[in-house]
């Protein structure tokens, strides 16, 4: 089928079969020549014949009528034994139309049927085979009816691919017209007695599923024992049908549940995977539970696709919404923890958060020592794209721990304080929000909390992460020793005091203390070309280059410019030296302290000031150590005060701010309690047709999964009036979904329910003739524009007078992008003269807005995403509302983004406000945006003017969310007043 270029597909499942055989048409080839076609048909060769037959059937795909080829074909190439037109002439008796324009079955049909007849009786099993396979797509009993005879003999044929396209072909026989074979089920059974083959069994049992149930399960009930010794494709079905036996009547659960127990040991993890979901629909027993729980673990671990471990995670999520199944996840939590072992991120973050939803006083212990095994695994591997992210949700995980369980605190902490030295500044940053957290919230662990942190002080790499060390240990030594301590690291991590004199020295070479150069130089030997060995250190080398590996940190980073360190470090001396002389009574001790802490704020005021660094101080850092330097001179009582009381009230009032949000939004995601009042409506089960129920088995899962397929009915929002608030009822999304696609007076009227999955789009349109004639040939043309790609070209119908039908297209999404269907219905009235009727249709306009999902993230992440993505789209404010919260309001209604700018921060009024937002699309894609916008203060009735900056990784997706929010903006909107 490959040398003819085409795409051949089946499916015998779906009631549904619109089309089969996809066909890849050259674009850049001539259209052939009618004649010259029925000359190559009648007197080439066998290529000549091949390469005509193809150009044929290329030509009525693409909605050519050819009639004079059809006589030429039946005399000069049906007679023909090459194995590659008898394929091709499959394709082409698919396609040609049998009927006559009244609905006659045309007479040379007769001569076709004869053929089919004879090619279920050759001698080759493939080509008997392939011919019964085509049968299951003829919709004519007429041709059907003399082929039943061959059909039925083909179950005996010794060959099982033969046997097995014979089954399929009698079931759809059966299905679509069962006058032909009504005794189908009784002979399938006794077909399935005595047959050896495991694909042709499969296909028997599946056809007895749907045709007869009833000896499907009473040839399940005779083998019951030898399941487990089937092949997976009998499996599976045979899974199927038990969950439908049980849904359907519940008391056959206790005679077939323990055979899906023993499928969950099956070989294949597919046949495993539908095991484990069906037990824990038919069963609300914790055994059921864990065995299906434990068999999607060793799923997830043991298969090595990422996406099969995804899905299979999200089941594992899904079965912990239940409290009873939670209570069971809850002791296999050591086990979800083994799926760490995948190397991909998304599959790591979402064990970690099931894990740590679960994870209880009991099992707690065990948990981090898992975490502290993978946080070493990560020191020792080459430093991966993922290796740092995954270092930083595990800091996030552990911190988590210790806040959720304080008992642990005291093991994790050394071991998360190791992060500090780390060269990713993002897991060591979030190790220091940790401490900080920490060391507030528990004070028996503060002084282990301080030694760690000044032992790993030195080897510290980032200046955000020594800045905000620096603020912890100023805030929290409180002993007189520590103090010292800490001054102590100070000293020995910023150098020589005075700075300046001391970079003078090194910058004309003079000669440092010996003792000094040990400290702070590093030396390495080298080889020199003779053999002997030469000392080497950063005073001897010629250059500025190696000046930077002498300096101690503090130093290096205010020689590069950053002189915010200095005022982090002035204010951290100032509230440790005012704390210094509280505790210790010796006035000769306060005033050395005291001095040594001013020495240093004015040896960094200095070196800010004389040109040496690379950008000199700003004022904001030099009115801050002017500030420090006040406050200890002076010691002023309020000043002392907030030096030592308000800077950690206000870290407090920050931690309890952000739990007490973290509880809201734990809270939010929590389904709310099921309450049952005593006048509560009765729910029967029979009765119940949409909800499920407690065992969720109220609905048939296999029939909703393939109508969710079929139709597109998705769940969660995404594409179902989510703009809108997302709380909407099906039948109501729905109907804010279809488009009128003609007017209501055209000859032909459509419309189409339009439904965003994840990958594609479904148009389900609604044909309907408006005349009194009968259309033949009626065909829905589409094309499209943008990223979207039409998966298949929908098959031509025929519409009796005032009659409707529904012709579903699937448009595959390859990307966030805003995109447009267009296209028209043509059709034939039959005894017309004219040339093919065309009505075109309204454009579909797909919306970007299907695709996007409100998500969250953190300040940092945020700025980082900001500044890596390159595409960037500035949007200008254009609106007639007067108030600005209205406005971020009406903003993120329309854009689906999440205000990740707290209340609390865009409260009051001040004529100006500023927020980011943050939104993720189905495929992944992050979309930031930021809105600055303002209103005269004297104007009040004046509407606001601003811009919003977007930025995201794709072009497609930055422009898109501009139009969409350029188009909300020039739609009505309420005033402040309305």
């Amino acid at each position: 089928m490959e040398a003819s270029g085409s795409l051949y597909w089946f499916n015998m499942v779906t009631v549904e079969q619109p089309c089969y055989t996809l066909i890849n048409l050259p674009s850049d080839s001539d259209p052939p020549n009618e004649m010259q076609l029925k000359m190559d048909l009648e007197k080439g060769d066998t290529k000549t014949k091949i390469e005509a037959l193809k150009k044929t059937i290329r030509m009525i795909v693409s909605g050519e009528r050819l009639p004079g080829l059809l006589m030429t074909i039946i005399r000069f190439v049906l007679p023909l034994q090459d194995h590659m037109i008898k394929k091709l002439l499959l394709i082409f008796w698919e396609i040609v139309p049998k009927t006559t324009p009244d609905g006659k079955l045309m007479q040379e049909m007769i001569l076709v049927c004869d053929s089919y007849r004879k090619d279920l009786q050759h001698p080759n099993e493939f080509l008997r085979g392939s011919t019964l396979r085509f049968l299951c797509k003829l919709k004519e009993p007429e041709l059907l009816e003399p082929l039943m005879p061959a059909i039925r003999a083909c179950l005996e044929h010794r060959h099982s691919y033969v046997r097995r396209n014979a089954v399929l072909a009698i079931f759809t026989i059966y299905r679509n017209f069962e006058f032909l074979i009504p005794d189908a089920p009784e002979l399938i059974a006794s077909f399935l007695e005595g047959e050896q083959d495991m694909s042709c069994k499969r296909n028997a049992f599946l056809m007895l599923l749907h045709a007869d149930q009833e000896r499907a399960l009473a040839y399940l009930a005779s083998c019951l024992d030898q399941v487990t010794s089937f092949g997976d494709i009998l499996q599976l079905v045979i899974v199927e049908l038990i969950y439908k036996v049980c849904h359907a009547n519940p008391s056959e659960r206790s005679r077939f549940i323990r055979c899906i127990y023993n499928l969950l040991n099956s070989t294949s993890q597919a046949v495993r995977y539908e095991a484990a979901g069906t037990l824990v629909t038919l069963s609300s027993a914790p055994t059921a539970i864990k065995a299906a729980a434990s068999c999607y673990i060793e799923l997830i671990v043991k298969e090595s696709d990422n996406n099969v471990k995804l899905i299979v995670l999200d089941r594992l999520i899904a079965l912990k919404e239940h409290p009873t199944q939670e209570r069971v996840l809850q002791d296999l939590v050591m086990d979800i923890l083994r799926v760490l072992a995948s190397p991909d991120l998304e599959v790591r973050k979402k064990t970690l958060n099931l894990a740590m939803e679960l994870v209880s006083s009991r099992n707690i212990e065990e948990m981090v020592l898992v975490l502290k095994k993978e946080v070493a695994k990560t020191h020792n591997i080459v430093e991966h794209e993922d290796t740092g992210k995954y270092r930083q949700l595990l800091v996030r995980t552990l911190h988590s721990c210790c806040i959720k369980f304080p008992d642990v605190a005291a093991t994790v902490i050394p071991v998360l304080i190791e992060f500090l030295s780390d060269t990713n500044e993002l897991a060591a940053s979030d190790v220091l929000v940790f401490v900080r957290e920490a060391i507030q919230k528990f004070e028996g662990l503060r002084p282990l909390i301080i030694e760690r942190l000044l032992d790993a002080f030195p080897t510290v790499k980032s200046v955000k992460v020594h800045r905000a060390a620096l603020w912890i240990l100023g805030e929290y030594a409180t002993s007189p020793d520590d103090i010292q301590a800490v001054m102590n690291q100070v000293r020995q991590t910023l150098g020589e005091i005075p700075l300046v004199d001391d970079e003078i020295r090194r910058a004309t070479g003079e000669k440092v203390d010996e003792d000094m150069m040990q400290q702070q130089v590093p030396v390495q030997k080298l080889v020199t070309s003779d053999g002997t060995y030469a000392t080497q250190s950063a005073f001897n080398t010629a250059s500025v280059s190696k000046k930077g590996e002498a300096r101690p940190p503090l130093r290096q980073y205010m020689m590069d410019g950053d002189f915010f360190i200095g005022a982090a470090l002035g204010t951290t001396l100032a509230k440790l030296a005012l704390r210094y002389m509280s505790l210790v009574s010796d006035n000769k001790k306060q005033n050395r302290f005291c001095s040594e802490a001013m020495l240093i704020m004015a040896s960094i005021l200095h070196l800010g000031k004389s040109g040496l660094a690379v950008k000199n101080m700003t004022n904001d850092d030099a009115d801050r150590l002017y500030l420090c330097l006040r406050v200890l001179s002076d010691k002023s009582p309020v000043i002392v005060n907030i030096f030592h009381e308000n800077c950690r009230r206000a870290l407090s009032v920050m931690l309890a701010a952000k739990a007490e949000e973290e509880a809201s939004t734990q809270k939010a995601k929590e389904k709310p309690g099921s309450v049952v009042h005593a006048d509560d409506p009765i729910s029967f089960l029979q009765l119940s047709s949409s909800r499920a129920g407690d065992l969720g088995g109220t609905e048939n899962v296999f029939e909703l999964s393939l109508n969710q397929a079929l139709v597109g009915g998705r769940r969660d929002g995404i594409g179902s009036g989510l703009g809108s608030g997302g709380e909407s009822t099906p039948g109501l999304s729905k109907l804010n979904k279809v488009t009128q696609l003609t007017g209501f007076s055209d000859p032909v009227y459509a419309e189409a329910y339009v439904h965003v999955n994840q990958y594609d789009i479904v148009l389900d349109v609604l044909i309907v003739n408006q005349t009194g004639d009968t259309l033949q040939n009626c065909t829905l043309e589409l094309a499209t524009l943008g990223d979207l790609k039409l998966v298949e070209k929908p098959q031509p119908v025929v519409l009796a007078p005032r009659d409707f039908c529904n012709i579903k297209a699937n448009v595959k999404v390859a990307s966030t992008e805003n995109g447009i269907i267009f296209g028209n219905i043509v059709y034939d009235v039959s005894g017309a003269a004219s040339d093919r009727s065309v009505v075109v249709l309204n454009d579909i306009h797909i919306d970007i807005m299907d695709y996007i999902v409100p998500a969250s993230c953190n300040d940092t992440e945020f700025r980082q995403m900001w500044a890596e993505f390159e595409w960037e789209n500035k949007v200008s404010v254009n609106t007639n509302l007067t108030d600005l919260h209205e406005y971020l309001h009406h903003l993120i209604s329309s854009t689906n983004m999440k205000c990740l700018t707290p209340e609390k921060a865009l409260s009051g009024q001040c004529g100006f406000m500023a927020a980011n937002m943050y939104a993720r699309s189905i495929f992944g894609e992050d979309a930031l945006a930021n809105l600055s916008i303002e209103k005269p203060f004297n104007k009040p009735d004046a509407p606001v003017t601003g811009h919003i900056r977007i930025r995201a990784k794709s072009q497609g997706m930055a422009l898109s969310l501009g139009d969409k929010i350029n188009m909300t903006q020039k739609g009505p909107q309420r005033t402040s007043g309305a």
